[in-house]
């Protein structure tokens, strides 16, 4: 073939050799690859039809690495030679780059020995290159020229010239795109070209600013970012002659434009100019470019801000802090002009919404110097005006406007963050203003305030500590008699509140916990109607402050070592109280009461070191084991503490077991609990015979959380024995069916986590409850407990042993068992298998949910017409989410869906009625062709709950209504 005259046949045996060269080019011997490229070469005078079949064989050969000294020279001279690329065929073409690339990986020394004439060879290659598949590869080839230093010569210009005529990149993947080239690919990759030597500045930056004041926002934003990328390798030199020009055109894009994306693109390119001059170093006879540079953006907008109407003002501030934010130097020259004029016009403009501008302006100079600090030096303008500022700060936080106010407080925080800039009386001040404006200003003003004070007090530990706390516990214990009581509750929750926000700092949280503890001790003490509440407000601030120490291993200590013993023992002192008393001390053991210590509790136990956690727990078991209460503080108690015992008089004790569970729960895995067989039986009984609810349902949980943790063995499997022996029985009959499903739910819960091999048995004894008529409805409530994460235990926050991937292995071993219960099921307990499919469903991940989707929307679709309202939300909470991620399977139901979905926006029930109300609004997601058939139909429908009595109901109509 290879001598056949007929130029076809000769193209088909090089053809040959090329694929065979391709599949061994590494078997290779060095004179075989001589002989083989002296070919090679010689072929590419032949016929053009031959032409793509020789350069397959050159890459193959390209890519050997016994390839002699200078053939990688002889060959790339050759096709520049004989081979005009741009005549061939796409995939051809690519062939070339490829041949470059690989010498430019192996042979590079050798290649840059060409000069000037191998960057001149590749500019006639490429020009006229169109195809986006070879330009990647094709800028990626220019990309490393100019990266690996070789030498461009006199042909920078075409260089640029023939890479530059692709800009701005304007292209548009074909729908579905084998290839998968984005126009992201190519922008990013023509960028690097453009961005990769000040050599090309002169050409470009010209380029760049006829594009800025194109009319296509693509344009714009290219042109911007490639600018911003380029000021990370320019100098002084590259921008000096340009620097009007650009400064022209990013002031009027910022003064006009309406796409907040191009004003981004331009303040972040003003931004990396003032940085390109800023590191710029200078020599004596320079100019300084960067003085002259910020003082015409000075002369441009320091006017504005002084406009009576404030129109611009905005626009120029933030272009001044583009370009103060660059360095220390360039902040310091425009703050010297800017701070003074600005404190001025806060003074001019008496209305506190222009004020409110002013100081929001002001504030964004303050966070730039937060980036550097505060430098004790003749040139910080901020030091100098320290008076002004602080007074025009102070009048904001006094201001009526809660706007203003809350702007005020983010620059009290900013400036309280700048080490040495608050004296000692200012600090006092501030402490002031934070405590009126804490306890008695608007709610928004208040959290902000608060949110400060907690900021702040790390910083100032001493002056918090001894200015505002004793203030707080004032106002916490001040009786006002002028006060109405409901006056009197919310400020004492307020300084609660307080208190909780400024224990940030060890030091602080040693003053602020006793003034907590001592207050829940005189709240427990009152006989008002409210103290419940009140003793659930020192809960959760005592909670916030547990949650702010766990990350300081002296303060998580001191805190667990204070607070614990207290809670335990006027919990413990309560319930004795009750059984002797029955009316002194009760809020304290009540469920709302106990609930809210069970989070302090747990927040003080989880962060603690193995070794301190195993000194608290051998006094916690015992004291609930055995009485042994000689740990506690104040422990002269009328009578034993016997939570585990029988009898009526121990009823209040039990609900103690709250807080039991609360610490037990919360201790890391590898802290060994004394006595623990002996307790989980003690659980185990607890919670299959106590006729309260609520105590028999923290002793299940409790239960479950220990078992979760306990190591795999015989102990566990003795213990789950023996629960389920006392668990059958229950469920089948008896007065205590209900408290031994609570306990089933959370034993398989536990179990399930971990992965346990009874997991299973206990979720199909689950399964067979749905039939029951009595306990369906809760057993199918009890699969949103297996599959979402609980507040108070078995969760990865209290050290709980949690599997990866669990609900999926639980969707994929039950869901089929639902179906097909459902599928047999009689007609009056079948909506117990679709609340147990749809609770299953809704804390599924949505990508699995996906996946198994068409199977499963037909039961969903039959949900929906279940008269259980638990159902209905349920399975629209599951939909709507389908909705917007798989269009194309719901488009197949959307008659059903349409119809479903309008039914429900008049259900009785205004969750379903705003759930449904959403999924209608998800519809429009789908393809425009499958809804036109609908739109009048829904669009009338909707008219209906526009009217609706609710205004959320209201608010869900008008947006859902609008899209169709």
């Amino acid at each position: 073939c290879l001598e056949n005259t007929d130029p076809r046949m000769r193209g088909r045996g090089i053809q040959l050799l090329s694929q065979v060269l391709l599949q061994c080019y590494s078997l290779l011997q060095e004179k075989e690859v001589l002989h083989l490229v002296l070919f090679y070469e010689n072929r590419l005078q032949d016929h053009h039809l031959v032409i793509p079949s020789v350069l397959q064989g050159l890459q193959a050969l390209s890519m050997c690495e016994v390839l002699s000294p200078g053939l990688a020279v002889s060959v790339l001279k050759a096709i520049f030679q004989e081979v005009h690329v741009q005549s061939l065929l796409q995939l051809d073409r690519h062939t070339v780059y490829s041949i470059i690339t690989n010498f430019m990986g192996s042979r590079e020394e050798e290649l840059k020995g060409l000069g000037a004439d191998f960057t001149f060879g590749f500019i006639q290659m490429m020009d006229g290159e169109k195809d986006p598949r070879n330009l990647l590869v094709a800028f990626q080839i220019v990309h490393d020229l100019i990266a690996k230093n070789y030498v461009l010569g006199p042909f920078v210009e075409e260089l640029f010239e023939v890479t530059s005529c692709y800009f701005p990149i304007d292209f548009t993947p074909p729908p579905n795109d084998p290839h998968g080239i984005q126009r992201e690919d190519l922008i990013l990759s023509l960028r690097a070209v453009l961005a990769s030597t000040p050599q090309f500045a002169e050409f470009l930056l010209p380029l760049l600013i006829e594009k800025m004041d194109s009319d296509l926002q693509s344009a714009k934003l290219d042109s911007l970012q490639t600018l911003t990328a380029c000021c990370a390798i320019y100098g002084q030199k590259e921008l000096q002659e340009f620097l009007p020009s650009l400064w022209s055109s990013l002031r009027r894009e910022v003064f006009q434009t309406a796409s907040e994306k191009v004003e981004a693109e331009c303040l972040a390119a003003l931004h990396a100019l003032s940085a390109c001059l800023s590191r710029s170093v200078l020599s004596s006879d320079t100019e300084d470019l960067l003085d002259s540079f910020l003082s015409s953006i000075l002369q441009d907008c320091r006017h504005h801000l002084c406009e009576p109407d404030m129109k611009l003002v905005w626009p120029s501030a933030k272009l001044l802090q583009a370009a103060a934010g660059a360095s220390l130097r360039a902040y310091h020259r425009i703050t010297r002009t800017v701070l003074p004029l600005l404190l001025e016009q806060y003074t001019k403009h008496p209305q506190s919404s222009q004020r409110r501008t002013i100081l929001e302006m002001f504030l964004g100079f303050l966070e730039l110097q937060q980036k550097w600090g505060l430098v004790e030096e003749d040139e910080s303008t901020l030091l100098s005006l320290r008076a002004s500022v602080c007074s025009v700060v102070f009048s904001a936080l006094t201001d009526p406007s809660v706007q203003l106010q809350l702007v005020g407080i983010r620059a009290l925080t900013v400036l309280g963050s700048l080490q040495g800039f608050l004296s000692l009386s200012d600090l006092e001040l501030v402490v002031d203003h934070l405590i009126r404006l804490a306890l008695h200003e608007d709610s928004q003003s208040s959290e902000a305030a608060m949110e400060a004070a907690g900021s702040l007090a790390p910083i100032y530990p001493k002056v918090f500590s001894g200015h505002m706390v004793p203030r707080l516990e004032a106002e916490l214990q001040s009786e006002r008699a002028e006060e109405s009581s409901h006056d009197h509750c919310s400020l004492q929750q307020r300084c609660l509140q307080a208190l909780a926000a400024v224990s940030t700092h060890t030091s602080i949280v040693k003053e602020t916990v006793p003034v907590l503890l001592q207050h829940l001790r005189k709240v427990q003490k009152g006989s008002e109607a409210g103290n419940t509440q009140g003793m659930v407000s020192v809960c959760q601030s005592l909670h916030r402050v547990a949650l702010q120490c766990q990350q300081d291993d002296d303060g998580c200590w001191y805190y667990h070592q204070t607070v614990v013993p207290c809670l335990l023992a006027m919990a413990v002192q309560a319930a004795m109280q009750e059984s002797a008393h029955p009316l002194l001390g009760k809020a304290l053991i009540e469920e709302e009461v106990l609930a809210a210590m069970v989070p302090v509790i747990s927040a003080a136990t989880t962060h603690l070191s193995p070794e301190l956690a195993a000194q608290s727990v051998s006094h916690v078991v015992p004291l609930f084991l055995d009485g042994e209460v000689s740990f506690l503080p104040q422990n002269s108690f009328p009578c034993s503490f016997q939570p585990f015992e029988d009898g009526e008089c121990f009823d209040t004790q039990r609900r103690l077991i709250a807080l039991l569970m609360a610490f037990v729960c919360s201790l890391p895995c590898n802290v060994a609990i004394p006595q623990q067989e002996r307790l989980l039986r003690e659980l185990l009984a607890l919670s299959c015979s106590c006729n309260c609810p609520f105590t028999a349902t923290t002793a299940a949980k409790c239960f479950a959380g220990l078992v979760n943790k306990h190591p795999a063995g015989q102990q566990l499997d003795e213990i789950l024995q023996l629960a389920v022996n006392r668990m059958e029985p229950s469920l089948v009959e008896g007065p205590r069916r209900m408290q031994a499903l609570t306990l089933l739910l959370w034993v398989t819960k536990a179990l399930v986590l971990r992965y346990h091999p009874l997991s299973s048995h206990l979720t199909d004894k689950l399964l067979s409850l749905l039939n029951d008529v009595e306990l369906g409805p809760a057993a199918a409530d009890g699969f949103s407990l297996l599959m979402a994460e609980p507040p108070d235990v078995l969760h990865k926050g209290c050290h709980a042993d949690v599997r990866i991937m669990f609900r999926q292995r639980f969707f994929t071993s039950n869901v089929p068992k639902l179906v097909q219960g459902f599928h047999g099921a009689g007609p009056d307990v079948k909506a117990n298998y679709l609340k147990g499919l749809s609770h299953v469903l809704n804390h599924l991940p949505k990508p699995v949910l996906v996946t198994e989707l068409p199977t499963l929307l037909s039961l969903l679709l039959e949900a929906l017409s279940c008269s259980d309202r638990v159902v209905q939300l349920s399975t629209l909470s599951c939909l709507q989410p389908l909705l917007l991620e798989a269009p194309q399977i719901m488009s197949l139901h959307v008659d059903t869906l349409v119809t479903k979905f309008l039914t429900l926006t008049s259900s009785p029930t205004m969750a379903v009625r705003i759930a449904a109300l959403r999924c209608a609004h998800a519809l429009t997601s789908l393809p425009a062709a499958v809804l036109l058939p609908y739109k009048a139909r829904v669009i009338r429908a909707l008219a209906k709950p526009l009217d609706d009595k609710k205004r959320l109901v209201r608010k869900e109509a008008v947006a859902a209504r609008g899209e169709w």
